[in-house]
């Protein structure tokens, strides 16, 4: 029950998309406005300013668009920049309070959603015939509705779910190997400037790594905290014996954090303010469902 909208607010200015939070009830005159006045243009990305795991995150190409998804969302949504960059990765990063420097613990790539034409099937059969991809036709179909139809030319390469989220398509795969004191310099630098952060995953499109690693052409697409998964675990070389010890091996960090925050005189959650937030959470998940 984070709003990402606050998260940003504590963020770097540009380090992360140029984000406005509308409500359930904003009619489309108000978030035209708003559009113009935060100078923003389509392709816009629409997302719960509360979400998890990709849950109703749309690519919104036009008006039209936009329209049905203010008749459907009964949350508070962001509607954000559409960021180009061609690469996406979640940095993991840790650091103790009262230390200077953190480290990286993982990265993960992200394998886009794409298929490529062979000049006679239609995106509906080359996704039925990709044991990955038929999973997701379902909700494909609510999106694309009539362009499962199309019949791409051959070589044709059609990215059909622009975000990196798991639940929606998205491949990860481990690139912890690309950690490097370069890259841990320039994460380090951009969370001694949030206050308060310690534990978490960033989610980051970028233009090259070379670039990254000096901080240029980037933005930080979602900040994740305590909540965060060691995401390269999901790659499908890595077994569920090796998946349980990055979670313990986190998990252990998380509570070292907790404790030592705690010393500083950061209380703890009580069960009571554990279990409402819970319940809290529950209701809100059903909404975006």
């Amino acid at each position: 029950m984070d709003s990402k909208k606050e998260i940003y607010n504590r963020m770097p200015k540009g380090t992360y998309p140029k984000s406005l939070k509308c409500k359930p009830k904003d009619n489309l005159e108000l978030v035209n406005n708003e559009i113009l006045i935060n100078k923003l243009s389509y392709p816009l990305i629409a997302k719960p300013d509360f979400g998890l795991r990709g849950l109703a995150v749309q690519k919104l190409e036009y008006e039209e668009q936009l329209i049905k998804y203010m008749d459907n969302i009964e949350v508070d949504y962001l509607l954000q920049e559409f960021i180009s960059y061609p690469n996406e990765i979640g940095i993991f990063y840790i650091r103790i309070p009262g230390e200077d420097k953190g480290k990286i613990t993982g990265i993960v790539a992200k394998e886009f959603m794409t298929i490529i034409g062979d000049g006679t099937s239609t995106i509906e059969q080359i996704l039925i015939q990709t044991p990955r991809y038929h999973m997701q036709l379902g909700k494909l179909k609510s999106l694309l509705n009539q362009a499962l139809e199309r019949v791409p030319s051959k070589g044709e390469v059609i990215n059909l779910v622009p975000y990196g989220n798991h639940s929606r398509g998205t491949k990860f795969l481990d690139a912890s190997h690309q950690i490097t004191e370069k890259l841990t310099n320039t994460i380090n630098k951009i969370f001694l400037q949030i206050d308060g952060f310690y534990y978490g995953r960033l989610d980051i499109k970028y233009n090259s790594f070379a670039e990254l690693e000096q901080g240029q052409n980037f933005s930080i697409l979602e900040l994740n905290g305590a909540i965060s998964e060691p995401t390269h675990i999901y790659d499908p070389r890595h077994s569920i014996f090796y998946a349980w010890k990055e979670g313990l091996k986190h998990f252990n960090l998380l509570y070292k954090i907790c404790k030592k925050n705690h010393q500083l005189g950061v209380s703890y959650y009580t069960y009571s303010e554990g279990r409402q937030l819970l319940k809290a959470y529950s209701k809100h998940l059903a909404q975006i469902a």
